[in-house]
């Protein structure tokens, strides 16, 4: 086949696919830069999604955030609606950040099948944790949630003492209230066990390129990460730019992403706490024109 036919083929086959060429999936070798929107799949969990998840929860703590406390009830799903425009299909919320109301009136103007709903709960029992899926479910307005964790998981013991709600979780899971469970870390010894307990699906790891406010240094985390990624589970990297330590780094930050997820196959997606609409902008221009040069 000449290269004229080739190429028509291969345009049809994309678009026969549903994808334009920025949109393959993360290990198609034809991707030579990458892009927030970029449809992934997440691990073995059988959700395809967005590679950039919206977080909303930067200094979240006390059932509010950055994002809650600054834009408020219309800014914030406004903010959701944009990037939803832009392919970013993947919202990341918790209990402790206060945005299950802000993720409910994003719904009201998003269908709901098309977006990927991550959020977490803080209690550790059985009854607690079943209690809270039932409270989220009715905070969010949504009949199933895609991903539950267990957030900010930091003792290395976790899933012998988290038993009770790892169990709730999984028969959540039975039960087609949520599709995916797993764990957000917050210590490497948490982190550990994580990579070696089958219960988890999905793990949320503090991962940038200068260790900052990660669980150790990047070589220890990366080992730990590539354990992870070997026994199957779908990894969501976060603190991106630090929580904002690392700001003044934007291209460094997104440059060593690109790296994990484009060349090393370690990262399936990134969570990113942005404020405003200037910043989503920012991010989408500056994310490929950075990977362009892994």
């Amino acid at each position: 086949m000449d290269r004229r036919k080739f190429l028509k083929y291969s345009l049809a086959g994309s678009l026969v696919a549903g994808f334009f060429p920025s949109q393959l999936y993360s290990n198609d070798t034809r991707v030579q830069s990458i892009h927030p929107g970029d449809k992934i799949k997440l691990g073995s969990t059988g959700i395809r999604t967005s590679r950039m998840a919206m977080g909303t929860g930067t200094n979240g703590y006390g059932g509010s955030s950055n994002q809650t406390r600054k834009l408020g009830i219309k800014g914030l799903p406004d903010l959701m609606h944009a990037a939803y425009d832009e392919g970013i299909l993947f919202w990341d919320s918790a209990d402790q950040y206060g945005s299950h109301e802000h993720v409910k009136k994003a719904l009201k103007h998003v269908p709901r099948d098309k977006v990927t709903i991550l959020t977490k709960t803080n209690s550790r029992t059985r009854e607690d944790v079943e209690a809270d899926l039932e409270r989220f479910r009715k905070e969010m307005g949504t009949d199933y949630l895609d991903i539950v964790l267990l957030h900010a998981v930091s003792n290395s013991d976790w899933p012998s003492t988290h038993k009770g709600g790892m169990e709730a979780l999984s028969k959540a899971r039975e039960e087609g209230i949520i599709r995916a469970h797993g764990v957000s870390c917050h210590s490497l010894g948490a982190l550990r066990a994580a990579a070696e307990e089958p219960w988890v699906m999905v793990d949320l790891a503090r991962f940038n390129h200068a260790g900052v406010r990660m669980d150790d240094d990047v070589p220890t985390v990366k080992k730990v990460l590539q354990r992870m990624k070997a026994n199957g589970k779908a990894i969501v990297s976060m603190k991106v730019y630090g929580a904002g330590d690392l700001v003044d780094q934007k291209d460094e930050a997104l440059r060593f992403q690109a790296n994990y997820q484009k060349n090393e196959n370690l990262i399936d997606a990134f969570t990113m706490g942005l404020e405003s609409h200037e910043q989503l902008q920012d991010i989408q221009k500056r994310l490929p024109a950075v990977s362009a040069s892994v």
